[in-house]
């Protein structure tokens, strides 16, 4: 990973599509300039809210397995990095560091961030991803029809500027 080619970002909140009622799950870069919301699928969502509310289950859940695992090798998740957006998909890596090797594991966003927010470590965004989620809203803007999943991030700045706190179902 080269961090000259991405941004970091945390996770400024988990919400609901208002249509879909699919997860979003929200990032935002620390100046509040740049928001990239990525949809997530129900059971990543219950793994990060679980996690953002600090609540306790009776047995492990994958991601806090995944997460004593890599602890017991004596590894560490040195970042995670939304890398890519391919036919409307964002693509994640997971940065590992074991002794002296560094591993770059492909991964979902929303196992990503999972890990990421269990192992307090960094986001990424590939700032080539936020180009390219700007340039999806350019061309819906353009005559094709529009896709909330393809709102570009200053968009989503203004709709999430108009949200109440209340309105996010999570809330770091």
């Amino acid at each position: 990973m080269n961090p000259a080619d991405s941004i970091e970002m945390s996770l400024d909140g988990l919400t609901l599509d208002p249509a879909t009622k699919t997860p979003i799950v929200v990032l935002r870069d620390a100046d509040n300039k740049i928001n990239l919301p990525i949809w997530i699928g129900l059971l990543e969502a219950t793994a990060i809210a679980t996690e953002l509310e600090n609540i306790e289950v009776a047995r492990p859940m994958t991601h806090d397995l995944l997460q004593t695992i890599i602890g017991e090798l004596n590894a560490t998740v040195e970042a995670v990095e939304v890398s890519d957006l391919k036919d409307n998909t964002f693509y994640a890596t997971i940065h590992l560091r074991v002794a002296d090797r560094e591993m770059s594991i492909d991964s979902r966003p929303s196992d990503a961030l999972a890990l990421a927010i269990r192992s307090k470590c960094p986001i990424y965004v590939a700032k080539k991803v936020l180009e390219q989620s700007s340039i999806l809203q350019q061309e819906q803007e353009e005559g094709h029809e529009q896709n909330l999943s393809d709102i570009s991030p200053e968009k989503w700045a203004d709709i999430l500027d108009r949200m109440a706190p209340g309105d996010f179902k999570y809330k770091m």
